[in-house]
């Protein structure tokens, strides 16, 4: 969806055009004559409508599975990450004295990182995933692993581990950035809320004109929106109301900061 408008917001749009839809009937209710408003219309405006509520349903479903599969592996992602960043230094620490540059250079990632996909505490400021000095630093590493010189198999091995895993932490970078963003298109999300409206005008066309029904109307109007805001917010994953979390970071940057209160073995 549209980068200048966030989840609430459309959802509160989308609100705002079903209770149109939904009043505009209300309202044409009492200017058709009595003759469209029979038993029978109301029994074939009932079949027909049962139709789009079904697809409806089924559709909102399925969209809230997949945001919510999409959410779960976002953050998947993020926790494979942060494990790589740990195993990386750890790997590091093993080889010996020479990868202290490298290893200053995977903290100083980690930190840019965290910061990049956690934007301070502002949760609603938009992550960084694209940041050229994010991936500057990366770079960096990749050339201090390239510059080791391994004096036995064993340096070798923990040097083909760590680049190894420096390559994985690099593909993690572009698989999040392709991650993010690809979401429910704008065609399709106009589609179900025009279904959503044609339902609404359905249910008002023959509700009594009381305060009842006009008060339960509004509130399933904003339960079925509230259900599109959230779609959005899972597929955003990042920078929104409803987030991944950004421990998993935090506390990679907590190990290779050597924290005393990170629980962590040297294995």
């Amino acid at each position: 969806m549209s980068k200048i408008l966030s989840p609430l917001v459309i959802g509160l749009l989308v609100m705002v055009v079903i209770l149109i839809g939904t009043f505009a009937a209300r309202t044409m209710r009492r200017l058709l004559p009595q003759g469209d408003l029979t038993e029978e219309t109301k029994s074939l405006v009932s079949v027909s409508m049962a139709v789009v509520a079904t697809i409806s349903a089924l559709v909102l479903g399925l969209l809230i599975s997949n945001a919510n599969n999409s959410f779960i592996a976002l953050g998947g992602q993020v926790t494979s990450l942060s494990a790589q960043i740990i195993r990386l230094d750890q790997i590091l620490r093993r080889y010996g004295p020479d990868t202290e540059p490298a290893r200053e250079i995977l903290q100083r990632y980690a930190e840019q990182k965290s910061e990049d996909l956690f934007p301070g505490d502002n949760a609603r400021a938009l992550p960084r995933l694209g940041n050229p000095s994010t991936y500057e630093r990366l770079q960096q590493l990749e050339d201090a692993l390239l510059a080791l010189k391994p004096a036995n198999a064993r340096d070798q091995w923990w040097l083909g581990q760590a680049t190894t895993l420096a390559a994985k932490i690099g593909d993690a970078r572009w698989i999040l950035a392709q991650q993010v963003g690809q979401g429910t298109p704008k065609a399709f999300v106009a589609l179900l809320v025009f279904w959503l409206t044609l339902l609404f005008s359905s249910f008002a066309l023959f509700a009594p004109p009381n305060f009842t029904s006009a008060a339960t109307l509004t509130l399933c109007a904003l339960a079925v929106s509230g259900a599109v805001g959230m779609i959005l917010e899972l597929e955003q994953g990042l920078g929104g109301l409803i987030h991944i979390s950004p421990e998993p970071m935090r506390h990679a940057v907590m190990v290779l900061r050597d924290l005393p209160d990170v629980a962590l073995g040297s294995h």
